[in-house]
């Protein structure tokens, strides 16, 4: 049984539909933005390409160095994307889980930005916090999947590499479930409670294992449809460029794919992950042997309690504090 209802998931994202049509109009605006730049250098291409007796090929090499100039960009750009946009959604997400109203007069997508900027002064200090929980993240799924991997069972090896594929899927929502926990305190030390939620999910990967298995067999069998739905209207925009149809149709159709995806599909893995979190770690509290654990096999790990450590030597005395900052 899995430890999230499909009809909530839906029905939270619904509810933030705000931000649901700023992330699409986000990622379509980075798909049109690479298909742009292809097109833009594949004509230029085709043009000098000509002048020496050869266009088709001009195109295609201006076309992959526009390709190229538009991930340099974008690559820039991803962590701006990460602040304003993923953040600000789990924010709502979490307010609305919780059962919390949202503030009057104000909409989702200034009480996200708000409620971001509260808890991180810029996109950089969010950025490298979710690198070092991502970090940590996939040194203990690492670990766990080598020692399964040591075991004399037949047939175990294929199996391996299937869940490994399954928590590398899984792995870009849970730092978002990481982030969800962070936003819902009222701490200050973000450190500190991302350490313990790393801790908690840890104590309950199995049960993490079971939901983002189902997940992964959804997230991507609804990419392929979109993949296979866009790549007959993109054959055609690439043919106007005089591109080479085969490579350039599978690279944008990727594209567009890939943003849908992070636009619509992402938030669904997301929410349902969030509820099974809630669910599986409801009333515990992090184990000092498991804490002890992931120090030993992650420097990340020991980044973030390092971190965490810092913050709270600096600060005033709370009244309560996290297990993590004791």
């Amino acid at each position: 049984m899995l430890d999230f209802g499909t009809g909530r998931t839906l029905g939270l994202l619904a509810r933030t539909a705000p931000f649901i049509v700023l992330r699409v109009a986000v990622y379509v605006g980075i798909t049109i933005a690479y298909a742009l730049a292809i097109g833009a250098g594949a004509g230029i291409g085709f043009l000098f390409g000509k002048v020496g007796g050869n266009g088709d090929s001009g195109a295609g090499i201006g076309g992959l160095i526009g390709f190229v100039i538009a991930c340099g960009i974008l690559y820039w750009a991803r962590e701006y994307l990460l602040y304003l946009v993923e953040a600000g959604h789990v924010a709502v997400l979490v307010q609305m889980i919780d059962g919390k109203p949202m503030p009057e007069h104000q909409g989702q997508i200034a009480f996200g930005r708000e409620a971001v900027k509260r808890h991180f002064a810029s996109s950089s200090v969010l950025f490298g916090l979710n690198q070092s929980v991502r970090g940590t993240l996939s040194a203990f799924n690492g670990f766990t999947l080598s020692i399964a991997s040591w075991l004399p069972i037949p047939g175990l090896e294929t199996l391996v590499k299937l869940i490994d594929k399954i928590i590398a899927t899984s792995l870009s929502h849970l730092d978002q479930v990481i982030l969800a926990q962070i936003l819902r305190k009222d701490s200050a030390d973000a450190w500190a409670t991302a350490c313990d939620s790393v801790v908690l999910y840890a104590q309950n990967y199995k049960g993490v294992l079971k939901n983002a298995a189902f997940l992964t067999f959804v997230i991507w069998g609804l990419t392929l449809a979109i993949f296979l739905l866009v790549a007959a209207p993109i054959a055609a925009l690439v043919g106007v460029f005089h591109l080479h149809a085969g490579l350039w149709t599978f690279a944008l159709a990727l594209i567009a794919a890939w943003s849908l995806k992070a636009a619509v599909i992402d938030p669904f893995a997301t929410v349902a992950l969030l509820q099974m979190y809630d669910k599986l770690t409801a009333g515990q509290t992090p184990d000092a042997a498991w804490v002890a654990r992931l120090e030993s096999i992650s420097d990340k790990f020991r980044g973030l309690v390092r971190e965490a450590r810092n913050a709270t030597a600096g600060a005033p005395p709370p009244a309560q504090t996290t297990s993590m900052a004791r």
